[in-house]
C-alpha cells in the first residue's frame, strides 16, 4: 500500500509576544519553540498600535535589535496591522518606524473596526492588500465579517498576497464564529483559482509556535493541494519574502 509523503511546515509568521498586550511569552521563548518544532523561519508579528494594550510605534522601529538568525532559525520582523476603516487603511505608519519590518499581516479585529456590510468588509480586505509590506491577510474566517470570498481570492491572486489559514481560529471554542465553514468555502475557491495560502499559528504563548494541527487536519479533509501551501516549500518562501 502506497503511503502519502508527510510534508513539514517550515515557517510560522503569525505569532505574538508580550508586547501585544494579551500574549504570554517573550520573543526569545517563541524562537526557542520555533527551533523545538523544527521551523526554519520564524516571524514575530505583534499587534499594531490600535489594538488595546498593544505596543507603541517605537517598538516596531526597534525590531532591528532582534538578530536575523538565532540558533539556525531565520527570524523575520513583522506586525499584525489592524485594518481600521472600510477603505482598507491600517495602523501601520510607513516612515522611519517601519523601515526594519519585513512583512505585514493585515487583519480585521472588532476592537479596531466594527463589522460592516459584506461589501464594506470585502472592500476593506481587498484594499488592505495594496498597502506597503502587506504580504498576508490574517484570519479571513471571522463570521462577524461577512466577505465575498470569490472576490477576495481573485484579488489575492492578482496582488500576490497570501491568505492565511489560522490554526487558532479552528480551536474548539474559538471566538471567531463559523471559521471552519468559512475556510471550506475559501479553500475551495483557492483550489479553483490556484491561489496560495499560508498556515499561521496565531500563537499567543510559545507552546503554540509552529503548531498547525487544526489547519492541517482541515486541509486533509478538503483534499487541498500541498503545492498551494507555501509553508511546505522553502524555495517559494525565500522568493516570496526576499530571503
Amino acid at each position: 500500500m502506497e503511503r502519502k509523503s508527510i510534508m513539514k511546515a517550515l515557517i510560522d509568521l503569525h505569532t505574538h509576544a508580550l508586547s501585544s498586550g494579551h500574549a504570554y511569552s517573550t520573543v526569545k521563548e517563541n524562537i526557542e519553540y520555533a527551533k523545538i518544532n523544527n521551523l526554519k523561519y520564524y516571524g514575530i508579528s505583534d499587534h499594531g498600535i490600535n489594538m488595546p494594550g498593544g505596543p507603541h510605534l517605537f517598538y516596531f522601529q526597534n525590531l532591528k535589535v532582534i538578530p536575523s538568525e538565532v540558533n539556525g532559525v531565520r527570524v523575520l520582523r513583522g506586525m499584525e496591522a489592524n485594518i481600521i476603516d472600510y477603505d482598507g487603511n491600517t495602523d501601520a505608519v510607513f516612515d522611519e518606524y517601519t523601515t526594519g519590518i519585513d512583512y505585514l499581516i493585515a487583519s480585521l479585529h472588532t476592537v479596531c473596526l466594527e463589522p460592516g456590510t459584506k461589501e464594506e468588509n470585502t472592500r476593506a480586505t481587498i484594499n488592505a492588500m495594496d498597502k506597503p509590506l502587506v504580504k498576508i491577510i490574517g484570519h479571513p474566517d471571522d463570521g462577524r465579517y461577512e466577505l465575498d470570498y470569490e472576490a477576495v481570492v481573485k484579488a489575492a491572486k492578482e496582488k500576490n498576497v497570501l491568505l492565511e489559514v489560522n490554526n487558532s481560529s479552528l480551536n474548539q471554542g474559538a471566538f471567531r464564529p463559523n471559521a471552519r465553514e468559512n475556510y471550506k468555502e475559501l479553500l475551495d475557491l483557492c483550489k479553483k483559482y490556484k491561489v496560495k495560502i499560508i498556515l499561521g499559528s496565531d500563537a499567543h504563548i510559545c507552546y503554540q509556535v509552529g503548531i498547525f494541527d487544526n489547519a492541517e487536519k482541515l486541509l486533509e479533509e478538503v483534499d487541498f493541494p500541498k503545492e498551494l501551501v507555501i509553508n511546505y516549500h522553502e524555495d517559494e518562501i525565500k522568493k516570496f519574502f526576499n530571503l
